[in-house]
C-alpha cells in the first residue's frame, strides 16, 4: 500500500478551461520516464486521489502531471482549481509499464496518444534511453480539436535534436487541420492511411506500439494489432505492444 508524500504545488500551467498541468514539488525517488503516480487530496478521514502520468523525468526537479477537468468527478475540479502554495498529496509508489527497460528489443517504437495520455511519453521523449535503444521513435498524438495539442515544445525539441530518428505524427479529429491526419487512429492503421503518411509499416518483426489513451482507442488498436500477429507483451510473455489505461 502506498504511502502518501506531502507535496506542495508550484504552478498550474493552464492550456485552456478543461486542461492543465500541475508543477509540483515534491521528493520521489525510484521512478522511470513513463511511469505514474497517484496524486489526491485530504478529504476529511480519506484521501481521494487517481493515477497520472508524469510528464517529467526523474532527472527534473518537479513532478508534473498533465490532466483534463471531469465536471461532475469528485477530485479533477479540485485539482484544476489548486494555485501556487496549495499542497497536495503525491504517493510513494511510482508504477506502469510504459517504460524503456519493459520492452524488448526492436528497430522501431510507436508511442500512441489520445489526449492526456501524451503525459509518459513526454517523459520518454525526455529521456536518453529511447534514442539509444530504437533506431526510430513514432509519436502519434490524437485530440478532437488542434488547440489541444499539448506539449509543442518538447515535441519540437525532439525533432530539432534527433532528425530523421523522430516521427511526430499529429491526428485531429473534430474539426479540419493541415498540418496532420484526421480520422482516430484505429481507423489510420485499419486503411494504411497512418503506414502510408509515414512510408513505415507496424509489424510483429521490428515494431512495438505503446499506448495510452482512451480505453476505445485501446480497444480498437489492440484488435488491429492483433490482427497482424501481434500480442500483448507482458514480462513472462515477451509481445509487441503495451498498454496503460486508467478508465
Amino acid at each position: 500500500m502506498a504511502n502518501w508524500l506531502e507535496g506542495k504545488v508550484i504552478e498550474n500551467r493552464r492550456l485552456n478551461d478543461y486542461l492543465t498541468s500541475l508543477i509540483i514539488d515534491v521528493e520521489l525517488n525510484g521512478y522511470e520516464s513513463g511511469q505514474f503516480v497517484r496524486i489526491g487530496l485530504n478529504d476529511g478521514d480519506t484521501v481521494l486521489a487517481r493515477p497520472y502520468s508524469l510528464v517529467n523525468t526523474p532527472e527534473d526537479s518537479h513532478l508534473e502531471v498533465y490532466f483534463n477537468i471531469v465536471e461532475d468527478g469528485p477530485l479533477s475540479p479540485r485539482l484544476f482549481d489548486l494555485r501556487a502554495g496549495d499542497d497536495v498529496l503525491v504517493s510513494d509508489n511510482p508504477s506502469g509499464f510504459l517504460t524503456v527497460s519493459e520492452i524488448p528489443q526492436c528497430k522501431h517504437l510507436w508511442m500512441v496518444a489520445t489526449g492526456t495520455g501524451i503525459g509518459p511519453f513526454l517523459s520518454i521523449l525526455k529521456s536518453q534511453a529511447a534514442w539509444s535503444k530504437f533506431e526510430k521513435i513514432i509519436l502519434c498524438y490524437s485530440v478532437s480539436y488542434a488547440e489541444e495539442l499539448a506539449y509543442r515544445d518538447i515535441i519540437d525539441l525532439a525533432a530539432d535534436s534527433h532528425g530523421e530518428q523522430f516521427c511526430y505524427v499529429p491526428i485531429v479529429t473534430r474539426e479540419a487541420y493541415a498540418g496532420g491526419l484526421g480520422k482516430r487512429v484505429p481507423t489510420l492503421m485499419q486503411d494504411g492511411s497512418l503506414e502510408q503518411y509515414l512510408g513505415l509499416t507496424i509489424n510483429a518483426d521490428d515494431s512495438h506500439v505503446m499506448m495510452c489513451g482512451s480505453a476505445n482507442m485501446i480497444t480498437d488498436v489492440s484488435a488491429e494489432l492483433a490482427s497482424r500477429g501481434m500480442k500483448r507483451h507482458r514480462r513472462r510473455d515477451p509481445g509487441h505492444f503495451t498498454t496503460e489505461k486508467y478508465h
